[in-house]
């Protein structure tokens, strides 16, 4: 198939790329580049079955002529990581948004099945845990930017199910803070990326609040095929799947984990969520998702164990530490 894969560059995108070039697809990645990187798809460059493009989702001429020669599309581009949405929530909302509407109108006009890359920030601040994804929303006032995101992604979903019962055969995806190899501590599973940085620096780990807040994390390759799944099933389409672990651990106990794992002595550092991101944050105090509804139609189950996952992540991370340690003394020698 000629696959588009929007945000292609990025963490999860690339990861996705990967994946989709190992089975023989031609695929296609729009990228701006502002969280993505050219190094994350670099490897697929030369090939003749892979094309880069770096634009934005909000140029609809650039857009459209993509949308028309694909014969499925996976939305991934979006302003991602909740410092960039604190910091500038109104690029958030308008890349999240309108870059969404450009997409599905596209899809419509050319009739591409479509999955979109929704987010457990829909849920907010939801205290009936596990999240189903027919669950209640409950999210804090909009005077608080931190829950932009979390609107943007819902209003994203709104539109695909609208188009969904005009006929367009798209499904939703809704990722549970996914980590793995390509993190980027400015983007997604920035707590993973940010904790093994520090370990392996010797610098403090940094827990926002008491630590206590709970999370489930999801290996990017379980990710990655929760996302093909969904794009796959007869009945995947108009519904909103959690793509996630059933797992859940608090911050507290993740960063114990890491410090085990390489070895580190660095100790841990609890700082004040005003500190990190301005008197007005608010934090979500547990994130776990429901994964039944993924489980009987997708045939879904995240089956990397953290302990297994956070390894092949660390390791990546010393790769790269070792990389840029030989170019520099190549560049010196």
């Amino acid at each position: 198939m000629h696959i588009l894969v929007t945000g292609g560059a990025g963490f999860i995108g690339s990861n996705l790329v990967d994946l989709l070039m190992a089975q023989g697809h031609e695929v296609t990645v729009i990228d701006n580049l502002l969280t993505g990187k050219v190094d994350n798809i670099a490897h697929h460059l030369e090939n003749e079955c892979f094309h880069f493009v770096n634009d934005s989702i909000l140029n609809m001429n650039t857009l459209e002529r993509l949308v028309r020669h694909a014969e499925l599309i996976y939305h991934l581009a979006a302003v991602v990581g909740v410092k960039y949405v604190v910091q500038d929530p109104l690029s958030g909302i308008i890349t999240n948004v309108r870059g969404t509407e450009n997409v599905l109108e596209m899809a419509f006009r050319y009739w591409v099945r479509t999955v979109i890359a929704s987010s457990s920030e829909v849920y907010g601040k939801s205290t009936a845990v596990p999240w189903h994804e027919e669950g209640d929303r409950l999210l804090g006032p909009t005077s608080v930017a931190r829950w932009s995101y979390a609107d943007s992604k819902a209003i994203d979903e709104y539109v695909a199910f609208a188009y969904a019962r005009r006929g367009l055969p798209v499904s939703a995806v809704r990722y549970f803070n996914a980590y793995g190899p390509r993190l980027d501590a400015r983007g997604y599973g920035s707590v993973i990326a940010r904790f093994i940085t520090q370990a392996l620096n010797g610098e403090p780990l940094t827990v926002y609040g008491d630590g206590q807040q709970t999370r489930s994390f999801t290996y990017v390759a379980d990710t990655v095929a929760g996302t093909v799944q969904a794009a796959t099933a007869a009945d995947a389409v108009g519904q909103a799947f959690n793509i996630g672990t059933e797992r859940e651990i608090t911050i507290n106990e993740l960063a114990q984990l890491v410090l085990r794992l390489t070895g580190s002595t660095s100790e841990i550092a609890h700082v004040p969520y005003r500190t990190a991101f301005g008197p007005q944050f608010e934090e979500t105090r547990r994130r776990l998702p429901d994964t039944s509804r993924a489980r009987e139609i997708l045939n879904f189950e995240a089956r990397t164990l953290l302990e297994e996952g956070l390894g092949k992540t660390i390791n990546w991370f010393q790769e790269q530490v070792s990389n840029v340690f030989n170019n520099t003394s190549e560049r010196h020698s």
